[in-house]
């Protein structure tokens, strides 16, 4: 029991998919997210679509909505 106090989680989001919902909760488009962290927009669905197979949610507005949840996520 003591040992599990000392116990950091693996964090559930990768640096760059906290990077891509980060930018999503503040209402950017998939076009503006690709633009700020210099990526395609097919990879910001990408990061977008493994969060949401992570957290077995079907939508974005799910994912932040657990992500919130979770603590992984601030407003």
């Amino acid at each position: 029991m003591l040992k599990e106090a000392y116990h950091h989680p693996k964090p559930l989001l990768t640096k760059r998919e906290r990077e891509v919902f980060e930018l999503l909760v503040q209402d950017k488009t998939t076009r503006d997210i690709a633009g700020e962290l210099f990526i395609s927009e097919k990879t910001v669905r990408n990061h977008i679509s493994n969060t949401m197979q992570k957290l077995g949610v079907k939508g974005r507005s799910q994912a932040v909505v657990e992500l919130l949840r979770l603590g992984e996520l601030k407003l």
